[in-house]
This record gives structure tokens, sequence and C-alpha cells, in this order.
């Protein structure tokens, strides 16, 4: 395990920028609607690259949750609104990717969290996520969030909330919740959400790949 995962590290690296500026979307198992929000990633990346100066390719890359090829982006996002299942081999796989420097964000995108809930336990049997406090760094990367997650859609009208699983103090897993991130980085023609709303998403959605990127 230890030999793999220093391969997993390195191939993290990617030996080059080009490989290591590119983000994923995570293609899953149990019927929940992965592929949502098509237009959501394309126009953060649009957004890192004009205001953070990332060089992220355009197009976000597909990527399956037992495939090796999870080791090569350094960020990759999850959304959906049902069913969520990894098979042991599969949830062994992201493991390895989050502790080799991966990092998973977890966008509700609406009724995900009780099934991604059941799966944590296969990712990580000893881990539980925490609630992140206003104060944590991704908070504040680029664009200030005093108050912590912007609050997007209103969905059960719950205060949006940030959960995280941590390793030796870095935060590797991301779960945001009662927020829709994914849903205000969409075309705007798509939820008319009022600019200064998607704004929003998209400065919560830079510091995320901020953060992903720099830890």
């Amino acid at each position: 395990m230890r030999v793999l995962t220093v391969i997993a590290a390195i191939c993290l690296l990617g030996l080059g920028t080009a490989q290591a500026q590119q983000l994923a979307v995570l293609k899953y198992g149990g019927g929940g609607d992965w592929y949502s929000n098509p237009t959501a990633l394309p126009n953060l990346i649009r957004f890192c690259n004009s205001q953070l100066g990332t060089r992220i390719a355009a197009t976000p890359e597909t990527v399956e949750v037992g495939s090796s090829d999870l080791f090569q982006y350094p960020y990759v996002h999850m959304t959906g609104h049902g069913n969520v299942f990894f098979t042991q081999e599969e949830a062994s796989n992201l493991r390895t990717y989050l502790l080799s420097g991966g990092f998973l964000h977890i966008d509700d995108n609406y009724g995900m969290r009780p099934y991604f809930e059941k799966e944590l336990p296969k990712i990580f049997p000893n881990k539980n996520w925490e609630e992140l406090g206003a104060d944590h760094p991704i908070f504040k990367e680029k664009f200030a969030f005093p108050n912590g997650l912007p609050k997007i859609h209103e969905h059960d009208g719950k205060r949006p909330q940030a959960f995280g699983v941590f390793d030796e103090g870095r935060l590797l897993l991301l779960f945001t919740f009662e927020s829709d991130l994914g849903d205000g980085w969409e075309d705007a023609a798509v939820h008319n959400d009022p600019e200064e709303v998607r704004t929003k998403a998209l400065q919560m959605g830079a510091n995320i790949i901020n953060y992903a990127f720099k830890n």
C-alpha cells in the first residue's frame, strides 16, 4: 500500500503543468444522476482561469470511481440528487487517491446527503466528517466569505453547511450541503439566478479550486 501511495502521489503531481491542471467529474454507481449540471464546471473553469490565473483545460473529464485515471486529477467534482453506491474496490481506490494528495468536492444537488453518508464508512472506516468553521482557509483563499459557505438555492431552507474529512490536518474531502454551488455555476438561463448570486457561487468555487491546487 505504501508503494502504491507513492506512485499515486507522483501521478497527482502530473510531472507537468498541463496534466496537473485538469478537472474531472466523478461517475459513480447506484443510479444517481452524476451527470447533473453539465455547464457548471466549464463555467467555473473559465472563472478560475480569468480570476485566479489558472490554466485549467476548458472541458472537464469524466472519471469512474474505480479507475486508475482518477490519479491524474488534483480536483474531482461529485454531484447529483439520488443514490450513490461504491464497491469495496472503488472505495479503496478513492481512499488511496485522497490520501495521496487528491481532493474530492461533493456538492449536494438536493437529496444526495443520506446516500453519500452511508457510503462514507467504506472510504474511511475510521474517520467522520466534521463541519468547517467560517475561519477555515477555504473561505478566504481568494474571496472572503466571513460567514462561511454562501446560500445559493433554498432547498429545505436550512442554513448552508460545509463538512470535511481531514487527514493530518489536510482537508481532502469537502461536502457542501444546502448551498448548491453547482446550480450557481451553471449558465444563467438554467436557473435564472441573479448575477450577484451566481458571482458568489463562482467565487466560492474558485476558493475551493485554489485550496485543492495548493494543498
